[in-house]
């Protein structure tokens, strides 16, 4: 408030001052006009009683150095008298007029935002309730098979129902973390944690992560030994290739060849994970990142919250992703993220 006075009282002096030394070629009517606009601009952008400070400064400024006899508050002329008080009482109106227009714009944006907010956690639940219960429904029911049959249980079929456990096991925990990153993103509690990182040995282990996932999915990277090492958050890191490589996995058929390569280009950490599956429809491709997106006819599963959060984890690192459709099949994420490096780790090997 104490600035927006100083700004109102400065703004209302500097236009008095260029009318002054004007008044031999503009009409104090002119100035009257012209100082009532101040307080509209004004008005527009402060509170309330920022805003009336400048409606009641420039009044008295109009009397004292406009209105004849000049330098003092009497004025002798009844068309004058009339127009200052007109001026008085437009300023007071105006500034009272746009206070509550701007206070209802303000309570209706507000009403807004509660709409949008509540819509956001209802299609957030509906969503992750039945991602939530399928896990634990397999859960729930392996153990209770394990329990109850044991001994008539095989080892192959007590290793298959363990594998069970393991997957949706890891399948619960991604949609929790993704459930709980999303409103790090949402509440802007998101804060990196740079740190030097290996991004290979990162990789190899997003991939080992991944591997009771990848349902007769091929997983290919080939690391480089002469990238440097790179300054980034590698927790956020871990979470945009694994949700992109889960993400593959989810939507192309069996068998499809997910690939992950990593380059240092122009003072830039380039990833991607492509595929060769069926790709996007291009006509979709630029809603990919907003949150709940599923393409449609696509088979059940997934929170469509795991692109939105890959966005989000890139864009806190000041990096950019691109998503486009490979020449002959399947599509290609790109993640470009400016970062620190150093050589480091080659001179030890040395």
């Amino acid at each position: 408030m104490p600035k927006q006075c100083f700004i109102s009282i400065v703004m209302v002096l500097l236009v008095s001052t260029f009318c002054f030394f004007t008044s031999k070629y503009i009409d104090y009517r002119i100035t009257a006009l012209i100082l009532l606009m101040t307080v509209s601009l004004v008005a527009m952008a402060f509170e309330i009683f920022p805003v009336l400070l400048t409606a009641i400064l420039s009044g008295l400024i109009l009397n004292f150095f406009f209105i004849q006899p000049l330098f003092t508050f009497h004025i002798t002329n009844t068309e004058d008298i009339l127009l200052f008080f007109m001026y008085f009482i437009i300023a007071l109106v105006n500034t009272v007029l746009t206070f509550k227009i701007r206070e209802a714009e303000n309570k209706a944006r507000d009403k807004d935002e509660k709409e949008k907010t509540i819509k956001l956690y209802n299609t957030l639940l509906n969503s992750l309730s039945h991602e939530l219960r399928t896990p634990i429904a397999t859960i729930i029911g392996a153990i209770d098979t394990l329990k109850e049959n044991k001994i008539k249980l095989s080892e192959k079929n007590q290793n298959d129902l363990l594998e069970e456990i393991d997957k949706a096991s890891i399948r619960l925990n991604r949609q929790v973390e993704n459930l709980l990153n999303m409103s790090r993103l949402e509440t802007g509690m998101l804060k990196l944690n740079q740190d030097w990182c290996d991004i290979n040995e990162l990789l190899f282990t997003v991939i080992q992560k991944i591997m009771p996932l990848k349902n007769n999915h091929i997983i290919r990277f080939n690391p480089d030994e002469k990238l440097p090492i790179f300054k980034l958050d590698s927790g956020l890191i871990e979470e945009i290739v694994q949700n992109l490589v889960t993400n593959a996995i989810q939507y192309t058929p069996k068998n499809s060849i997910i690939t992950i390569k990593v380059a240092f280009e122009f003072n830039n950490c380039v990833l991607s994970v492509s595929d060769n599956g069926n790709g996007f429809p291009e006509n979709e491709i630029q809603f990919a990142f907003d949150k709940f997106f599923r393409l449609p006819n696509t088979k059940t599963g997934g929170s469509g919250l795991g692109l939105s959060i890959v966005k989000g984890f890139v864009e806190a690192h000041n990096g950019t992703i691109k998503l486009e459709n490979n020449s002959n099949s399947g599509a290609c994420f790109t993640i470009t993220i400016p970062t620190e490096t150093s050589y480091l780790n080659n001179l030890k090997n040395e």
